[in-house]
């Protein structure tokens, strides 16, 4: 079989219509010159031979210079040629380079994401992962963290006052969720009531201790979870101030009016004059999601972060 044009007559140049060679010429040009033989280097790009040919001439003609000898049995590089294929490895590398970074950008979502976050949640280790990866894949979207309380975790995903959040199970219906993180949790009792010098805490142990109250009825469910109602044994907890934000329940506490139940981390996100936090042996534990309405994920920056999420949550 011969290998191009094996005549020793170069044919007159034509004028090319550009005198820039293609990327996709010089991609041909570097597989020609590690194979040094037109039939295996076609063979290698699934190209026909004479089609390899015609490539290389036409590199040739824009380059105003021969870079191949051919011959019947292989393809020598001139002198032009072999000086050629490190500038021509060179250039391919950087549109590789070139073409990647624009693939990247062109994947990356950009928006707007209003994430709300109850309590300290917005600083908890999973939390900050999940905003500073969200940051590095996806520059094009700003976050805004939005505080909400107790109340405003029940209305404002639904309300879309925010995208997603960063809330403590069990949910309000209707929400999607993904679990974060389980940690212990802890009593929070006035700093000067005698159990505390008593800890590690069972819940009978805490049996007569009135609990502080949340003020809406479609929190029933969620604050019967975290004050453990009714108990293992069947009592029903006491009752007593309504307080719609950690504030509140942090200042109940501290004077005295009643007592609560916190994630563990409390203990370094809530310390206060007047207030402790004691370990009870058989409260259950607590979980931390990020939730958002299932309705809402056509929303390129929400999908993004769910991706996110996910992905440092598996880790």
């Amino acid at each position: 079989m011969v290998d191009g044009d094996t005549s020793g007559r170069r044919p007159a140049r034509t004028r090319p219509a550009s005198h820039e060679p293609s990327v996709h010429q010089l991609r041909l040009f570097l597989v020609l010159a590690e194979e040094l033989h037109f039939g295996r280097a076609a063979k290698r790009l699934f190209l026909t031979q004479p089609a390899l040919s015609q490539q290389i001439r036409a590199l040739e003609d824009r380059l105003g210079v021969d870079l191949v000898r051919r011959s019947s049995r292989q393809a020598d590089l001139t002198e032009a040629g072999r000086s050629l294929v490190p500038e021509a490895r060179d250039l391919v590398a950087a549109m590789d380079r070139l073409r990647g970074v624009a693939a990247t950008f062109s994947r990356q979502v950009r928006g707007h994401l209003k994430i709300g976050a109850i309590g300290g949640e917005a600083f908890m280790p999973y939390a900050t992962a999940i905003l500073a990866e969200l940051s590095t894949r996806h520059p094009g979207i700003t976050v805004e963290i939005c505080s909400v309380n107790f109340v405003e975790q029940v209305f404002a995903l639904p309300r879309g006052e925010v995208d997603a959040a960063f809330l403590r199970p069990p949910l309000p219906p209707g929400l999607r969720s993904l679990h974060l993180a389980t940690e212990p949790r802890v009593a929070c009792l006035p700093a000067d009531d005698p159990l505390v010098g008593q800890a590690p805490l069972t819940l009978a142990q805490l049996s007569d201790r009135v609990v502080v109250d949340v003020p809406i009825p479609e929190l029933r469910e969620w604050w019967d979870y975290w004050t453990v109602n009714p108990r293992p044994d069947g009592s029903v907890v006491r009752y007593g101030p309504v307080v719609g934000d950690m504030d509140a329940l942090l200042s109940a506490v501290a004077r005295g009016q009643a007592i609560a139940f916190l994630p563990a981390e409390a203990r370094h996100d809530y310390s206060r004059r007047g207030v402790a936090y004691v370990d009870v042996t058989d409260l259950p534990l607590s979980t931390a999601a990020l939730a958002w309405l299932p309705q809402h994920r056509d929303n390129p920056a929400l999908t993004a972060l769910l991706q996110v999420a996910q992905w440092v949550a598996a880790r």
